[in-house]
């Protein structure tokens, strides 16, 4: 099976929106857009792989986030 061709629901793709516009939220200027992409891409993945619920989107969020995080301080 080919994770890519999973269809969102609109329930899983309003908790998407709702996830990253609250991890984003406490960056300067809400992210920029390399930030929000990359956070976007680890949910979008967590998704189609069936991790549709807020809080469990909302791990994904906070953990590219906090990858992101490591390599830039490193």
């Amino acid at each position: 099976m080919r994770y890519g061709m999973i269809k969102l629901d609109q329930r899983t793709v309003a908790n998407m929106d709702a996830v990253l516009e609250e991890v984003c939220g406490g960056l300067p200027h809400g992210g920029d857009h390399e930030t929000r992409k990359h956070i976007a891409s680890q949910v979008i993945k967590a998704a189609r792989r069936g991790n549709d619920t807020l809080e469990g989107l909302k791990s994904v969020a906070q953990r590219a986030l906090q990858e992101l995080s490591s390599c830039q301080s490193a």
